[in-house]
């Protein structure tokens, strides 16, 4: 049973959440953004709260599966260090053949973009976006820059709205616990841990996921995993709409695993945009449309649980605190 600190820290969390969805509907995501960036000090304590509830009372049965941060490493390690990465290659580049040839009226083939060339074992190039407490800067060859709009104190996480960063063609300019931009095509890697559900709109996670096509090196990888703990086909058509929107913007899904309380996923930057696009074109649905929603969308006004407190039992509010703790962002 969750003890007494553990409930008031994952409440605060589900309010801060739920205070911004609801703000978003009544003023519009891009003002209800802006002044959740404006309350420091509820993303300080919003950031405190998420580092004591991550080392003092998140538990996992590593028996039973992965936690995300590992299965993260995992697959990063399959397709870098393992060479899997060729695998893919090879299958985009008979796609992209066949997209060519299926498009006469294009004059001019396409050519495909690879990945930097690489020293053997050289480090994976991480970004992990909305990490408050940096859980990857523990893992062997992984060379990691983690942001947060509310970094944990001596986290070593660099505070960064990534739904408004300017990504141009120079080095990162470090200043104290800031990042002032990031640099185009440099990252093998971007995490979204439990991120894309905090953003108040479609069109923020969209910018997010456009933001990570232009930091990723080409053929680099973008890690997403959303909460999820349901069973496998509840939310079937809102992930297969993801992967139908990921798609047009240049990202072919290589891995989809359903765990108890989270769905993973891993996206490659395709070698040209024209692959993914042929994919979403062959298996477009009618309900598809270009978007990322969550189910909290198409709530009109989130409230809390209404019935009497008398008739609200312990294991309600632990249970019910549990399965929103069990999707916090990046919560190990």
């Amino acid at each position: 049973m969750a003890s007494k600190e553990h409930l008031e820290l994952s409440g605060f969390i589900k309010d801060v959440h739920k205070n911004l969805r609801n703000a978003a509907k009544l003023i519009g995501s891009d003002l209800a953004w802006k002044q959740h960036l404006e309350e420091e000090k509820q993303l300080r304590d919003y950031a405190e709260a998420m580092k004591n509830l991550s080392e003092n009372h998140w538990k996992v049965n590593r028996d039973k599966e992965l936690n995300r941060i590992d299965w993260t490493v995992k697959q990063c390690r399959q397709y870098f260090d393992e060479k899997s990465i060729e695998k893919y290659r090879k299958k985009e580049e008979e796609i992209l053949e066949k997209a060519y040839l299926e498009n006469l009226d294009n004059p001019f083939k396409p050519v495909p973009c690879y990945r930097r060339p690489t020293e053997e074992n050289s480090p994976i190039r991480l970004l992990d976006v909305g990490s408050c407490f940096n859980p990857f800067t523990k893992y062997e060859n992984f060379d990691v820059i983690a942001i947060d709009i509310a970094p944990s104190k001596s986290s070593g996480v660099f505070k960064m709205d990534f739904t408004n960063v300017e990504i141009v063609d120079e080095p990162m300019n470090f200043c104290h616990n800031r990042l002032s931009h990031l640099p185009h095509t440099f990252f093998d890697v971007v995490v979204f841990s439990l991120l894309l559900e905090y953003l108040p709109s479609s069109k923020q996670r969209i910018k997010c996921v456009q933001n990570a096509y232009e930091v990723l090196d080409n053929e680099g990888l973008l890690v997403i995993i959303t909460p999820d703990s349901k069973h496998v086909g509840a939310n079937a058509k809102l992930m297969k709409n993801w992967r139908y929107t990921i798609s047009l913007m240049g990202f072919n899904r290589i891995m989809f695993e359903k765990m108890e309380h989270v769905t993973c996923m891993v996206f490659r930057k395709c070698i040209d945009k024209s692959v993914s696009r042929r994919w979403a074109k062959l298996h477009k649905e009618d309900f598809m449309t270009e978007e990322i929603n969550i189910p909290q969308d198409f709530t009109e006004y989130e409230v809390d649980d209404d019935r009497p407190e008398d008739e609200r039992t312990e294991e309600d509010d632990a249970r019910g605190k549990e399965l929103l703790f069990e999707q916090l962002p990046n919560v190990i």
